[in-house]
């Protein structure tokens, strides 16, 4: 009999684990962003330190819900050339039904050394849902995020994680 209690609290805590995996969308998500607007601050001052504002735009290709939507970033990019930084910002997303999901995000750049001696950057952080309209309203969600450079002005945002409707 001294058993019964762990046994019942064994079961209730695998049956709330398991129901609760079942409301999780996995998701993967790529877009390859295009700067729209920018403006740019270069600090003159020798220590290769900018700040970027940027409004980059582009379509999430991938597999969950945000897959097939039109994407548009909203981006603060604070850079140490060679050294690292902080950028971050926000991502909408508007599904083709028109729903948009909003999601804020934040990385760290670090360069490490590259071929020849030339700086490498890693960009590598997290995500999370913020807000949403019609299906996405009350969406809970959040996990990695990478971007990596495609040419010398367009970048790829992955993005991967979890989706929990709203209940």
């Amino acid at each position: 009999m001294r058993f019964m209690p762990i046994l019942v609290v064994g079961l209730v805590a695998g049956l709330s684990w398991t129901g609760a995996e079942a409301f999780a969308d996995a998701m993967r998500i790529e877009a390859v962003m295009s700067p729209k607007e920018q403006i740019k601050l270069d600090f003159k001052d020798g220590s290769k330190h900018f700040v970027l504002l940027v409004r980059r735009e582009g379509k999430a290709e991938g597999s969950g819900p945000l897959a097939g939507g039109a994407v548009v970033e909203y981006g603060m990019h604070d850079i140490i050339r060679g050294v690292g930084g902080h950028p971050g910002g926000y991502l909408e997303i508007t599904a083709p039904s028109g729903d948009i999901a909003y999601i804020k995000w934040r990385v760290r750049a670090v360069f490490v050394p590259g071929e020849g001696g030339k700086p490498r950057l890693l960009d590598n952080g997290v995500w999370e849902i913020v807000g949403g309209t019609g299906t996405f309203a009350g969406m809970k969600g959040a996990g990695t995020m990478h971007i990596k450079p495609v040419t010398k002005t367009d970048r790829r945002f992955i993005l991967e994680g979890e989706l929990v409707p709203a209940s």
